[in-house]
């Protein structure tokens, strides 16, 4: 049962709530495998990994035919579970690791997914325009930020602008500081679990 994930979006339909639950059994099953999340951790699954992905469906609202780049995607987080909440949303799943990848296509296929899809590489391979990137803490803010800007579309079609959204957690003050416009945003704001107490959820625009 995802009980934590269903308080937390209400109103889930059927389906959802299957490829959630579903979730929750494919990817112990992978990670006897190919340990895409910490052996110790998969026990945490719902709270750790889906729920933290889904943070960022509080902050923002993709608008139907947005398309997002998940960098540093691993197993597939945030951009599987983001891609189960918004199935108007295109998103594309790149990183270095293929048996990672592997997994989260596996994953994404299992789920019936259709706005998905993935490719095994650097960012510097990838040329084609996103909304947004989203990212879980692979690299400092504004690293980030130079490897990503020549993938970010000039036309929004957002609340807020295009731009990067990453998961990450501390003191984030110095990383921001030359980045004008950055905010961070308590992901304990939505979420009462003790896990989300140091996690943020930071915005730099980009347009």
């Amino acid at each position: 049962m995802i009980q934590h994930i269903s308080k937390a979006f209400p109103n889930l339909s059927e389906r959802q709530t299957a490829q959630f639950e579903l979730m929750l059994t494919l990817y112990p099953e992978w990670n006897d495998k190919i340990n895409v999340i910490s052996r110790k951790d998969i026990g945490n699954l719902e709270i750790n990994h889906i729920l933290h992905s889904l943070a960022i469906a509080k902050f923002i609202t993709f608008s139907a035919d947005s398309r997002i780049l998940d960098i540093g995607t691993g197993g597939g987080f945030p951009g599987i579970p983001l891609a189960v909440l918004f199935p108007d949303v295109h998103f594309h799943l790149i990183d270095r690791i293929g048996k990672k990848l592997k997994v989260a296509a596996d994953v994404a296929q299992r789920l019936g997914l259709s706005n998905v899809s993935f490719q095994h590489g650097d960012i510097g391979e990838c040329r084609d325009k996103y909304d947004f990137v989203v990212s879980r803490a692979v690299m400092p803010q504004p690293d980030l930020v130079r490897l990503i800007r020549k993938n970010i579309d000039r036309t929004c079609r957002n609340a807020i602008p295009n731009g990067l959204i990453t998961l990450k957690g501390g003191d984030l003050d110095n990383e921001l500081s030359s980045l004008p416009g950055s905010e961070s945003i308590n992901i304990s704001n939505y979420f009462p679990q003790a896990f989300f107490d140091t996690k943020k959820i930071v915005f730099t625009p980009l347009v």
